[in-house]
């Protein structure tokens, strides 16, 4: 079973920039593909961005120009760089990996308010 921890969420002033981390318990180049959701309170959870194995990275049209996805296949972490933040990203963001099935890590909060 991969275990998956994110870090690096918080609370921001609209505008501002945050740094998510995703760090796997195994070798993350085993993975196809690996990415980030987020949730709202009260909405059902939607994929933002996902990077594949080779690198190939998409993003949802909300957070394009904005977002940016990467990976560190020495430290086995992905990241999600966040900037020009807005209240509507407010949310839990999920990290998920997929290898056959789809793990999930348990989520970190991202709030944007002033």
């Amino acid at each position: 079973q991969v275990q998956l921890v994110e870090s690096g969420g918080g609370l921001v002033q609209p505008g501002g920039s945050l740094r998510l981390s995703c760090a796997a318990s195994g070798s993350i180049g085993s993975f196809s593909v690996m990415g980030w959701s987020r949730q709202a309170p009260g909405k059902q959870r939607n994929w933002v961005a996902i990077i594949t194995s080779s690198g190939m990275t998409t993003y949802t049209d909300s957070v394009k120009g904005r977002f940016t996805i990467s990976r560190d296949n020495v430290k086995n972490t992905v990241y999600l760089q966040m900037n020009t933040l807005k209240p509507e990203d407010t949310a839990v963001y999920y990290c998920y990996a997929i290898k056959g099935g789809t793990n999930w890590g348990q989520g970190t909060q991202v709030t944007v308010s002033s």
